[in-house]
């Protein structure tokens, strides 16, 4: 097996709409991504209560340490009464969280303007990882 792999690089972009910081997460999540990721989502999720969401559309794949690092990012934020969403409109990122038991943790969009503007319907489930 080669070191040199042909994979998408995991890269983001932040911005800031309305007190809501807005993290675009682009490429593969995986065990070799996630440190790198996790990294930066632990600074996000520091300090006061966080607005924040996560825009997986553009993931072009996930894995359980990548699964592991969005747990880790809701716990933080909810432990400050601060509010994560996730927007993905992929119907393949919907079946791997049902199989790892995670579907109706996450709030989560399959557009970026109802991320931002609705507001939770529901009370939200404890992730039991992270």
């Amino acid at each position: 097996m080669s070191g040199n792999h042909n994979r998408s690089a995991p890269h983001h972009t932040e911005r800031v709409v309305g007190g809501t910081t807005i993290v675009e997460l682009r490429g593969e999540i995986d065990i070799l991504t996630a440190p790198q990721i996790s990294a930066r989502l632990d600074i996000l999720t520091a300090g006061p209560p966080r607005d924040l969401v996560l825009d997986l559309r553009p993931v072009s794949f996930i894995d359980c340490a990548g699964l592991s690092l969005l747990c880790r990012a809701r716990n933080r934020v909810l432990a400050q009464h601060g509010r994560l969403r996730l927007v993905n409109d992929s119907t393949s990122f919907l079946r791997i969280l049902r199989c790892a038991g995670l579907a109706g943790v996450f709030e989560l969009y399959s557009r970026l303007p109802e991320a931002l503007f609705r507001v939770p319907e529901t009370a939200v489930v404890p992730a039991g990882v992270g």
